[in-house]
């Protein structure tokens, strides 16, 4: 199926985790290329250029290069009254230059068209003026009613619930959201997007303000750095990229893998797979399908269709899809959670059996309150609870035997905190201390299960950071949380994605002292464009993980990838247009490496991805668990090829 992306306009400034948001064309590391324009001294200092101006009107360091659409990333210190900025589309008039200028300065963070005279001397500035996401684009205002806290098809939006305060006492500076403080007299990171018309600026993390409208009389020029006032300004690590030059990487899919594309549309973010036909068989559902196996060409209709565009619409009637016989009659069922952003419900469509005809959705549970649900046997009575949060609090959920399809029944794990709020991410189940019992894992730590028949009111919280706060995430965390003992030293360990539309995968290495406290060393598996990363992989928005035993040798291993475009076509995540690749990790135990293991990355593909929740499961009944996928660009099956024969962990 042909696609049309079709983006309308976007300058972007955020924050890079020190590092840039995209991979540049070029970064800069000496004068070439360069031109110095009005009253100021440019030097290089390491990967720094650096102005002095020569008097307070300061001048201009102008790129030979012109573009239209392009992405800037610095790391400026401005030191002793210095002003500074970035011009772009430098455009040349007959008086001098007109562009679209942000300023850098301390209590001046703002956009501005300004015109200059031939000596790059200031004739005139505008402040631009607030704007709205247009064609698509993702803002905090203006949005399409599918994705502004709109109702879902057929149904009324959830109301959002304020998250409570804090918690008194505990420090977990990683889950905190970042606030757009300009730091004077270090450095502060930028980056800066510029297509089309509109401006969004975020500083040092923080979201300073919505769209502003540029001014649409400055089309294409360089750009320029600026430096003025009375002292320097380093623009350290510059790094450009040309937006108007798109890149589509030809294809490549593992030896160790087969791919099968079973549709192209974008109509969920996840599936799940049961014998929903009851032939011995497994089934896939993805979004309003069932894929009949075991050649997945015919679908069943579970509910009526609906195609989302990626370019402005979260698929809120499918975020993550779990199967299991939930009414008792024999047959699998589905629960499905919709809403947008985290806030919605958790629908149980009820398998019809032999009958040809759509299933009956009932809302069982509601809200479901995070972006990641979880299947698991969580009390040990033999059938799986679902894993969620809501009302800000963590929990856990179960059908009423005697009344299936009506409300289920909801015990809390945790007391309302930061860690259930709407939009969280993060979310696992295992045995952290060893008791026997799993325990409740999230971003924020994990939550004791005491011994049956103590009944406390709530879990105990152990607070850890197992996630960080993404500088466009509303709830900290990634996907799944795995735990398993990644070293062989006998003590269950963490593994997961850090920010589901940021950078980073980490494994938590559990530590016990004396008195057998526990504690946790993180080990960086991937972090970000400037990081050293296992097997020199860097890729963004890790919204999908799984864990299964895909090579072997007895051990879990990672699968995981990119959710592409996780918050739309807004320039909102870092590099949001990379490739939508899906990778297996495999768990190495290795006594030179960190913590006594690592994690070799294997490319699965790169042109499908993840979406909220992924499948691995033995599809065809050979000893090797399959990944399963379903994102923006359809559902995807890939067959494990391994020569090993390999079992899934459980």
């Amino acid at each position: 199926m042909k696609r049309n992306w079709i983006l309308t306009g976007l300058l972007f400034v955020a924050l890079g985790a020190g590092a840039q948001t995209f991979r540049a064309d070029r970064v800069v590391n000496s004068l070439a290329g360069w031109s110095p324009m009005g009253q100021a001294d440019w030097k290089v200092e390491g990967k720094a250029l650096v102005g002095t101006p020569r008097q307070p009107g300061g001048g201009w360091l102008v790129l030979d290069q012109g573009f239209q659409n392009v992405a800037v990333f610095t790391e400026l210190t401005c030191s002793g009254g210095c002003k500074a900025g970035v011009l772009m589309r430098a455009e040349k008039t007959a008086e001098g230059m007109k562009g679209i200028f942000y300023s850098l300065t301390e209590g001046d963070l703002n956009a501005y068209a300004i015109r200059l005279d031939a000596q790059g001397r200031e004739l005139s500035r505008e402040k631009l003026a607030p704007g709205v996401a247009e064609g698509g684009l993702s803002s905090s205002s203006g949005l399409p009613g599918a994705i502004s806290g709109a109702a879902l098809p057929g149904g009324s939006a959830a109301p959002r619930i304020p998250p409570p305060a804090p918690p008194v006492g505990v420090a977990l500076p990683e889950l905190t959201k970042a606030q757009p403080v300009y730091k004077p007299g270090v450095a502060n990171q930028f980056d800066l997007f510029l297509f089309a018309d509109l401006l969004k600026v975020t500083i040092n993390g923080g979201a300073a303000g919505g769209l502003t409208r540029a001014k649409a009389e400055s089309t294409f020029g360089p750009i320029a750095l600026y430096v003025g006032g009375t002292g320097t300004a380093k623009f350290d690590r510059v790094g450009y990229r040309d937006l108007s030059t798109w890149h589509f990487p030809t294809e490549k899919t593992s030896l160790n893998y087969r791919k099968q594309h079973l549709d192209s549309m974008y109509t969920g973010w996840s599936a799940a797979v049961a014998d929903f036909n009851k032939d011995g068989i497994s089934d896939i559902a993805a979004g309003p399908y069932v894929y009949l196996g075991p050649s997945y060409t015919e679908a069943k209709l579970v509910y009526t269709p609906f195609v989302y565009n990626p370019a402005y619409e979260y698929p809120q009637l499918s975020m993550v899809n779990l199967a299991y016989d939930f009414t008792g009659d024999g047959w699998p069922d589905l629960l499905v959670m919709s809403g947008s952003a985290g806030v919605g419900a958790g629908n149980l469509y009820v398998n019809p059996g032999r009958e040809s005809r759509m299933w009956a959705k009932y809302v069982v549970i509601k809200p479901v309150g995070n972006e990641e649900t979880l299947l698991m046997d969580l009390d040990g009575d033999g059938k799986p609870e679902v894993i969620h949060a809501g009302d800000n609090t963590l929990r856990y959920s179960k059908p009423d035997p005697a009344n299936p399809t009506g409300t289920w029944i909801t015990t809390n794990v945790s007391e309302p905190g930061l860690w259930g709020v709407a939009i969280g991410h993060g979310l696992g189940v295992g045995d952290i201390n060893g008791d026997g019992r799993k325990d409740f894992i999230n971003s924020f730590g994990w939550w004791e299960q005491p011994a049956k028949g103590s009944a406390p009111k709530t879990w105990t919280w152990h607070p850890e950071e197992f996630g960080r706060r993404g500088m466009t995430q509303g709830g900290a965390g990634g996907a799944e949380i795995g735990v398993y003992d990644v070293n062989g030293d006998g003590l269950n360990d963490v593994v997961g994605a850090l920010e589901g539309h940021g950078w980073g995968l980490a494994w938590f290495e559990q530590k016990r002292d004396a008195a057998g406290r526990i504690s946790f060393v993180r080990h960086m598996i991937m972090d970000n464009f400037a990081t050293k990363n296992a097997g020199g992989v860097t890729f963004t928005e890790p919204h999908a993980t799984g864990f299964a035993d895909m090579d072997g040798d007895g051990l879990p291993d990672l699968i995981t990838g990119k959710r592409a475009m996780s918050h739309l076509f807004g320039f909102n995540d870092p590099d949001p247009l990379g490739e939508p690749v899906v990778y297996v990790y495999r768990t190495v135990r290795n006594p030179k490496a960190p913590g006594g293991a690592e994690f070799v990355p294997e490319l699965v593909n790169n042109r499908s991805g993840v979406g909220s929740h992924l499948a691995v499961v033995d599809l065809n009944k050979d000893g090797r668990p399959d990944i399963v996928t379903s994102t923006v660009t359809g559902t995807y099956v890939f067959y494990n090829n391994m020569k090993r024969a390999v079992r899934v962990v459980k």
